[in-house]
């Protein structure tokens, strides 16, 4: 489903993309360990997960970060280059979350946290930066879209749960 309106900006958008480019940079001149990419992917798909959240903490924290980006981007933008950068990126959603996948994306959003807790301050900073660059970018329609399959993954993951909770397996 793609809009003429969002949240993102193209400023916005930078913020995100230079973010992850910081993390996937060190992760490339770093020896390029497969374990040093999952403070980064967890993050990304936490805040992409958020993005689907229609409320609570998750949706709002989602709007805050896009709107924050936009405001800090595109005055840096504009600070560096003179140039303007707030116009709008279509908009996507990557779908709609059911019950069960709800039950799904808490879970998620709680192993985060504990993750967050316990992880040395380098991976705190890929957990966090990466679900921020996951807010702003899985609102676009091209992220989204690319995206769109996650959503019915975690809301089958799900009813898998709970199936098994009810004796249906």
């Amino acid at each position: 489903m793609t809009t003429t309106q969002t949240g993102a900006t193209l400023a916005g958008c930078t913020v995100a993309i230079a973010i992850l480019f910081i993390h996937l940079r060190k992760w490339w001149t770093g020896g390029r360990a497969l374990k040093d990419l999952i403070a980064t992917i967890q993050g990304f798909i936490t805040g992409a997960l958020g993005t689907i959240c229609v409320g609570g903490l998750a949706g709002w924290l989602a709007g805050c970060t896009r709107q924050a980006a936009n405001t800090g981007g595109g005055k840096a933008i504009t600070g560096v280059t003179g140039t303007s950068s707030g116009s709008s990126i279509a908009s996507g959603s990557m779908g709609q979350l059911t019950e069960e996948g709800g039950v799904v994306v808490f879970l998620i959003f709680v192993v985060l946290v504990i993750t967050y807790k316990a992880a040395p301050k380098e991976d705190k900073g890929r957990l966090v930066g990466a679900m921020v660059a996951g807010f702003i970018l899985c609102g676009t329609a091209g992220v989204a879209g690319a995206l769109n399959g996650l959503p019915d993954l975690v809301n089958s993951l799900g009813l898998s749960g709970k199936n098994a909770l009810g004796g249906a397996l």
